[in-house]
Protein backbone atom coordinates (compact mmCIF):
# COMPACT_ATOMS: atom_id res chain seq x y z
CA UNK A 1 0.00 0.00 0.00
CA UNK A 2 2.85 2.25 1.03
CA UNK A 3 4.30 1.96 -2.74
CA UNK A 4 1.36 1.91 -4.74
CA UNK A 5 0.58 5.63 -2.67
CA UNK A 6 4.36 6.94 -3.73
CA UNK A 7 3.87 5.66 -7.22
CA UNK A 8 0.42 7.66 -7.37
CA UNK A 9 1.99 10.91 -5.88
CA UNK A 10 5.39 10.68 -7.72
CA UNK A 11 2.93 10.45 -11.44
CA UNK A 12 0.93 13.46 -10.19
CA UNK A 13 3.39 15.31 -9.12
CA UNK A 14 5.22 14.79 -12.79
CA UNK A 15 1.95 15.39 -14.59
CA UNK A 16 1.53 18.71 -12.83
CA UNK A 17 5.37 19.79 -13.80
CA UNK A 18 4.42 18.83 -17.42
CA UNK A 19 1.99 21.19 -17.37
CA UNK A 20 3.28 24.01 -16.14
CA UNK A 21 6.13 23.56 -18.59
CA UNK A 22 3.51 23.38 -21.29
CA UNK A 23 1.69 26.44 -20.19
CA UNK A 24 4.25 28.60 -20.59
CA UNK A 25 4.69 29.88 -16.76
CA UNK A 26 4.28 28.05 -13.22
CA UNK A 27 4.82 28.76 -9.79
CA UNK A 28 8.81 28.94 -10.05
CA UNK A 29 8.12 32.63 -11.98
CA UNK A 30 8.56 31.32 -15.44
CA UNK A 31 6.27 33.26 -18.01
CA UNK A 32 6.22 33.13 -21.46
CA UNK A 33 7.84 34.88 -24.53
CA UNK A 34 5.99 37.26 -26.47
CA UNK A 35 8.49 37.16 -28.49
CA UNK A 36 7.05 33.83 -29.44
CA UNK A 37 3.35 34.93 -29.67
CA UNK A 38 1.56 34.31 -33.35
CA UNK A 39 0.35 37.12 -35.15
CA UNK A 40 -3.22 36.41 -33.34
CA UNK A 41 -2.05 36.42 -30.11
CA UNK A 42 -0.53 39.66 -30.00
CA UNK A 43 -3.28 41.59 -31.60
CA UNK A 44 -5.73 40.08 -29.13
CA UNK A 45 -3.56 40.85 -26.40
CA UNK A 46 -3.16 44.27 -27.55
CA UNK A 47 -6.88 44.73 -27.98
CA UNK A 48 -7.61 43.69 -24.84
CA UNK A 49 -4.36 46.42 -22.88
CA UNK A 50 -6.52 48.69 -25.74
CA UNK A 51 -9.78 47.93 -24.19
CA UNK A 52 -8.69 48.29 -20.58
CA UNK A 53 -7.71 51.82 -21.13
CA UNK A 54 -3.35 50.10 -20.04
CA UNK A 55 -2.66 52.46 -23.11
CA UNK A 56 1.44 51.97 -22.78
CA UNK A 57 0.99 48.27 -22.75
CA UNK A 58 -1.11 48.14 -26.12
CA UNK A 59 1.38 50.18 -27.09
CA UNK A 60 3.95 48.20 -26.60
CA UNK A 61 2.04 45.13 -28.19
CA UNK A 62 1.08 47.12 -31.29
CA UNK A 63 4.67 48.01 -32.10
CA UNK A 64 5.39 44.86 -31.79
CA UNK A 65 3.05 43.04 -34.04
CA UNK A 66 4.32 46.23 -36.44
CA UNK A 67 7.64 45.09 -35.96
CA UNK A 68 7.32 41.60 -36.77
CA UNK A 69 4.27 41.14 -38.98
CA UNK A 70 4.43 44.04 -41.25
CA UNK A 71 2.35 42.42 -43.50
CA UNK A 72 -2.21 41.39 -43.43
CA UNK A 73 -4.60 42.80 -42.31
CA UNK A 74 -3.41 42.31 -38.57
CA UNK A 75 -0.71 44.82 -39.53
CA UNK A 76 -2.84 47.33 -41.37
CA UNK A 77 -5.47 47.49 -37.96
CA UNK A 78 -2.24 47.92 -35.34
CA UNK A 79 -1.40 50.65 -37.43
CA UNK A 80 -4.77 52.37 -36.73
CA UNK A 81 -5.13 50.82 -32.98
CA UNK A 82 -1.55 52.00 -32.31
CA UNK A 83 -2.20 55.94 -33.48
CA UNK A 84 -5.22 55.96 -31.35
CA UNK A 85 -3.44 54.08 -28.58
CA UNK A 86 -0.71 56.95 -28.97
CA UNK A 87 -3.65 59.60 -28.70
CA UNK A 88 -5.64 58.29 -25.74
CA UNK A 89 -1.69 57.92 -24.24
CA UNK A 90 -0.83 62.01 -24.79
CA UNK A 91 1.87 61.30 -27.63
CA UNK A 92 0.32 63.20 -30.36
CA UNK A 93 3.29 63.66 -32.12
CA UNK A 94 3.56 59.78 -32.41
CA UNK A 95 0.09 59.81 -32.68
CA UNK A 96 -0.23 61.86 -35.95
CA UNK A 97 3.27 60.06 -37.26
CA UNK A 98 1.42 56.67 -36.75
CA UNK A 99 -1.93 58.24 -38.78
CA UNK A 100 0.71 59.50 -41.39
CA UNK A 101 2.34 56.24 -42.11
CA UNK A 102 -1.47 54.28 -42.25
CA UNK A 103 -2.41 56.69 -45.13
CA UNK A 104 0.54 56.48 -47.01
CA UNK A 105 0.89 52.83 -46.46
CA UNK A 106 -2.58 52.53 -47.60
CA UNK A 107 -3.75 55.39 -49.97
CA UNK A 108 -7.27 53.37 -50.85
CA UNK A 109 -7.86 51.81 -47.29
CA UNK A 110 -11.88 52.13 -46.60
CA UNK A 111 -10.59 53.50 -43.63
CA UNK A 112 -8.37 56.31 -44.10
CA UNK A 113 -11.05 58.64 -43.22
CA UNK A 114 -11.03 57.34 -39.93
CA UNK A 115 -6.95 58.20 -39.91
CA UNK A 116 -7.82 61.73 -41.19
CA UNK A 117 -10.36 61.99 -38.24
CA UNK A 118 -8.14 61.07 -36.01
CA UNK A 119 -5.23 63.48 -36.92
CA UNK A 120 -7.74 66.25 -36.40
CA UNK A 121 -8.75 64.95 -32.82
CA UNK A 122 -5.25 64.66 -31.90
CA UNK A 123 -4.74 68.56 -32.66
CA UNK A 124 -8.33 69.42 -31.37
CA UNK A 125 -7.62 67.99 -27.79
CA UNK A 126 -3.97 68.84 -27.26
CA UNK A 127 -3.15 71.66 -25.22
CA UNK A 128 -2.88 72.44 -21.33
CA UNK A 129 -7.25 71.92 -21.19
CA UNK A 130 -6.59 71.12 -17.64
CA UNK A 131 -4.00 73.42 -16.48
CA UNK A 132 -6.69 76.02 -18.28
CA UNK A 133 -9.74 74.78 -16.27
CA UNK A 134 -7.27 74.60 -13.05
CA UNK A 135 -6.25 78.86 -12.81
CA UNK A 136 -9.35 79.59 -15.45
CA UNK A 137 -7.56 80.28 -18.57
CA UNK A 138 -8.75 80.81 -21.61
CA UNK A 139 -7.71 79.11 -24.02
CA UNK A 140 -8.28 81.30 -26.99
CA UNK A 141 -5.32 82.96 -25.98
CA UNK A 142 -3.27 80.85 -26.55
CA UNK A 143 -0.90 79.66 -29.57
CA UNK A 144 -3.28 78.76 -31.98
CA UNK A 145 -1.15 76.48 -33.88
CA UNK A 146 -3.00 73.26 -32.81
CA UNK A 147 -6.36 74.10 -33.90
CA UNK A 148 -5.04 75.84 -37.50
CA UNK A 149 -4.15 71.97 -37.99
CA UNK A 150 -6.89 70.33 -36.69
CA UNK A 151 -9.08 72.44 -38.49
CA UNK A 152 -7.15 71.82 -42.02
CA UNK A 153 -8.04 68.30 -41.25
CA UNK A 154 -11.02 67.90 -40.18
CA UNK A 155 -11.60 70.37 -43.51
CA UNK A 156 -9.59 67.61 -45.61
CA UNK A 157 -12.13 65.10 -43.90
CA UNK A 158 -15.37 66.77 -44.97
CA UNK A 159 -13.88 67.95 -48.44
CA UNK A 160 -12.67 64.30 -49.76
CA UNK A 161 -15.32 61.78 -47.24
CA UNK A 162 -18.37 63.78 -47.41
CA UNK A 163 -20.37 60.52 -46.45
CA UNK A 164 -17.67 59.27 -43.92
CA UNK A 165 -19.73 58.43 -40.32
CA UNK A 166 -17.26 61.05 -39.25
CA UNK A 167 -17.96 63.85 -41.32
CA UNK A 168 -20.96 65.36 -39.26
CA UNK A 169 -18.91 65.84 -35.90
CA UNK A 170 -16.23 66.72 -37.88
CA UNK A 171 -18.41 69.45 -39.45
CA UNK A 172 -19.18 70.48 -35.50
CA UNK A 173 -15.95 70.99 -34.71
CA UNK A 174 -15.36 73.15 -37.60
CA UNK A 175 -17.63 75.65 -36.45
CA UNK A 176 -15.86 75.23 -32.63
CA UNK A 177 -12.11 76.14 -34.34
CA UNK A 178 -13.65 78.64 -36.58
CA UNK A 179 -15.13 80.55 -33.55
CA UNK A 180 -11.57 79.88 -31.48
CA UNK A 181 -9.58 81.09 -33.77
CA UNK A 182 -11.30 84.10 -34.77
CA UNK A 183 -11.56 85.00 -31.15
CA UNK A 184 -8.06 84.59 -30.91
CA UNK A 185 -7.33 87.21 -33.16
CA UNK A 186 -9.78 89.72 -31.36
CA UNK A 187 -7.22 89.04 -28.55
CA UNK A 188 -4.37 89.74 -30.75
CA UNK A 189 -6.17 93.04 -32.20
CA UNK A 190 -6.79 94.22 -28.57
CA UNK A 191 -2.97 93.78 -27.44
CA UNK A 192 -2.28 96.08 -30.55
CA UNK A 193 -4.75 98.29 -29.66
CA UNK A 194 -3.18 98.90 -25.59
CA UNK A 195 0.18 98.95 -27.36
CA UNK A 196 -0.44 101.71 -29.52
CA UNK A 197 0.10 100.17 -32.62
CA UNK A 198 -3.36 101.17 -34.48
CA UNK A 199 -2.80 100.24 -38.07
CA UNK A 200 -2.05 96.59 -37.20
CA UNK A 201 -4.82 96.49 -35.11
CA UNK A 202 -7.04 97.89 -38.40
CA UNK A 203 -5.23 95.46 -40.89
CA UNK A 204 -6.09 92.68 -38.17
CA UNK A 205 -9.74 93.75 -37.60
CA UNK A 206 -10.28 93.61 -41.50
CA UNK A 207 -8.55 90.04 -41.81
CA UNK A 208 -11.17 88.31 -39.27
CA UNK A 209 -14.38 90.23 -41.10
CA UNK A 210 -12.63 88.30 -44.13
CA UNK A 211 -11.25 84.72 -42.93
CA UNK A 212 -14.07 84.65 -39.97
CA UNK A 213 -17.48 86.19 -41.47
CA UNK A 214 -20.73 84.32 -39.60
CA UNK A 215 -18.64 83.90 -36.41
CA UNK A 216 -19.32 86.25 -32.88
CA UNK A 217 -16.43 88.26 -33.12
CA UNK A 218 -16.95 90.01 -36.47
CA UNK A 219 -18.89 92.79 -34.09
CA UNK A 220 -16.06 93.08 -31.93
CA UNK A 221 -13.40 93.06 -34.94
CA UNK A 222 -15.53 96.45 -36.46
CA UNK A 223 -15.48 98.07 -33.10
CA UNK A 224 -12.26 97.51 -32.54
CA UNK A 225 -11.40 98.91 -36.29
CA UNK A 226 -13.62 102.00 -35.39
CA UNK A 227 -11.39 102.82 -32.54
CA UNK A 228 -8.16 101.96 -34.79
CA UNK A 229 -9.19 104.67 -37.26
CA UNK A 230 -10.28 107.01 -35.47
CA UNK A 231 -6.93 106.81 -33.66
CA UNK A 232 -5.57 106.80 -37.10
CA UNK A 233 -7.39 110.50 -37.48
CA UNK A 234 -8.90 108.19 -40.71
CA UNK A 235 -12.35 109.41 -40.50
CA UNK A 236 -13.53 108.43 -43.31
CA UNK A 237 -12.75 104.87 -42.51
CA UNK A 238 -13.59 104.99 -39.44
CA UNK A 239 -16.86 106.45 -40.32
CA UNK A 240 -17.48 103.44 -43.33
CA UNK A 241 -16.67 101.01 -40.69
CA UNK A 242 -18.86 102.82 -37.93
CA UNK A 243 -21.71 102.56 -40.72
CA UNK A 244 -21.16 98.52 -41.36
CA UNK A 245 -21.46 97.60 -37.88
CA UNK A 246 -24.55 99.74 -37.58
CA UNK A 247 -26.19 98.20 -40.57
CA UNK A 248 -25.61 94.53 -39.07
CA UNK A 249 -25.80 95.50 -35.74
CA UNK A 250 -28.42 97.82 -34.91
CA UNK A 251 -27.66 97.92 -31.28
CA UNK A 252 -24.25 99.13 -31.76
CA UNK A 253 -25.65 102.16 -33.11
CA UNK A 254 -22.95 105.05 -32.35
CA UNK A 255 -24.21 107.94 -29.49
Amino acid sequence: MQSTFSRSALSLILTLAVSVLLSGCSVFGVEEDPSTWPVERVYQEARQALNNEDYEVAIDHYESLISRYPFGDYAKQAQLDVAYAYYKFDEPESAISAANHFIKLYPRHERVDYAIYLKGLVRFNQGADNIDSLFKLDPTERDPGSSRESLQYFRELTSRYPDSPYTHDAQQRIIYLHNKLARHEIHVIDYYLRRGAYLAAANRAKAVLVRYQQTPSVVDALQMMVQAYRQLKLDDLAADAQRVLELNFPEYKDS
